[in-house]
């Protein structure tokens, strides 16, 4: 990916690339940079729709795509997380 694709200006809706795909890359990059921390929420799907101008249907798949990936969990009720880092076996 781009650097442009990653930073934190708006999504693209002319690219090929679904917008909650692009959404979740984008939060991915915040988990893997240490910007959202383990155990820590993500924004709610209302505050990403808001953020990055998007619909809340189109921020929830992206939260569905980061739970497929295994990069967040969500706790009905409360929110959705960063899963812990995995430990390091060589530590």
């Amino acid at each position: 990916m781009s650097e442009t694709s990653t930073s934190n200006g708006p999504l693209d809706p002319q690219s090929a690339t679904p917008l909650y795909i692009q959404l979740a890359e984008r939060i991915s990059v915040q988990i893997a940079s240490g910007a959202l921390a383990p155990d820590r929420p993500i924004p709610s799907e209302h505050r990403l729709a808001e953020e990055y101008g998007v619909a809340r249907l189109t921020a929830r798949r992206a939260t569905q795509e980061l739970r497929e990936r295994g990069l967040v969990i969500t706790v009905r009720g409360k929110g959705s997380y960063v899963t812990p880092a995995p430990a390091d076996p060589l530590a």
